[in-house]
């Protein structure tokens, strides 16, 4: 089996510590390693280091073969202009189709938390042994729903299911896109709902037909490019071809075809959290809802319900009677805000383009 882990984006929801020089996915977020370097610590020693793949911004490579030692160069795909994750995925499906082609292949994100690991492997495992027998289908990973979230998406299943080695793969109905208050609340209390974590497990050859029969434009472009795979011309192929490419997310691009008979769902709790956000990231953390998140040198006396993350040793942050607080002080940026107000952040960065301040993004 092969794993494909996505690390590409900036990040502005955890600004101001992830910048486009070195986004979120790259920073000590959680202990004192990246959530990069977690998520592929998180599926060793199962998958050797030369089966996993890591896919990202052609700016980043350096900093991922820094933090990934064991990652083999050659598994590190670089894009060389952002063009939504549609593009991205074809990119490297269609590298891995060419070595790969029916082997398994399980598609994974960079910047989230799996508290379950030994479940989380576990259902690896039965995934992989299901889609050897049943290649052309897709098996996507879902989390049991912790509350009536509006800002992922969900996905529907049937009653009806297929039982593997203890995991119950259930047949795919159909993807729900952030739903308003109303409808997340019903989800929440249905167990045909889960959220959809962009997980899925499949094979390189499945996943590349995909993409040859709904976005031929985008296929065209990668068989192009992989047609130069580990020839001495394959940068220059890259850039002139990927520049080409529609921006378009995967959804858009293959999933909202999808033949519901091709797919299966897992519906578990794995522990999973998108620690994208500083609220999501508190959430991820805490054992209580009321309790303080601290990262450094912070001490906070009568407070509650606060995140505060210092990453300079030099200063000591005090809180005293706080409440409901997001406090980020890196070396050159202080960001105090109410933990409600997490989504102005990316507008407030946005804001910095042509200022004396775009300097900090």
């Amino acid at each position: 089996m092969k794993a494909v882990i996505f690390a590409g984006g900036v990040g502005t929801r955890l600004w101001p510590l992830s910048r486009k020089k070195s986004p979120k996915q790259f920073e000590k977020i959680i202990g004192d390693k990246s959530t990069l370097q977690l998520a592929v610590e998180r599926l060793l020693p199962e998958f050797s280091p030369k089966d996993i793949f890591i896919s990202t911004g052609q700016q980043y490579v350096s900093l991922i073969k820094d933090q990934l030692r064991i990652i083999p160069k050659e598994n590190i795909v670089g894009e060389p202009d952002k063009k939504d994750v549609g593009p991205a995925v074809a990119l490297v499906i269609s590298h891995l189709a060419r070595k790969f082609a029916d082997e398994s292949v399980v598609i994974l994100w960079s910047d989230h938390l799996v508290k379950n690991q030994d479940r989380f492997k576990k259902i690896l495992k039965e995934a992989d042994s299901l889609i050897r027998s049943e290649k052309e289908k897709i098996i996507f990973i879902g989390q049991k729903p912790r509350f009536a979230s509006e800002n992922l998406g969900w996905i529907e299943v049937e009653k009806e299911c297929v039982e593997k080695g203890g995991v119950k793969f259930r047949k795919f109905r159909s993807f729900k896109y952030r739903p308003d208050k109303e409808c997340a609340q019903r989800y929440f209390k249905d167990d045909r709902f889960c959220w959809n974590l962009g997980y899925f497990v499949s094979t390189p050859r499945f996943i590349d037909n995909l993409f040859k029969k709904y976005t031929p434009e985008i296929h065209e472009l990668t068989e192009k490019i992989s047609d130069h795979l580990n020839k001495d011309d394959y940068g220059e192929v890259l850039k002139k071809n990927y520049i080409l490419m529609p921006e378009i997310n995967f959804d858009k691009a293959v999933l909202e075809h999808l033949d519901k008979n091709y797919a299966y769902v897992v519906v578990e709790d794995i522990g999973w959290s998108d620690v994208g956000a500083w609220e999501a990231l508190k959430e991820a953390l805490e054992e209580k809802r009321q309790d303080n998140i601290t990262k450094g040198r912070v001490l906070l006396e009568d407070s509650v319900d606060n995140l505060a993350y210092n990453y300079d040793s030099k200063k000591l942050i005090v809180g005293i009677d706080l409440e409901d607080l997001l406090i980020i002080n890196t070396n050159d940026v202080l960001l105090v805000a109410k933990k409600t107000s997490v989504p102005k952040i990316k507008r407030l960065v946005e804001s910095f383009q042509g200022t004396e301040n775009e300097g900090l993004t």
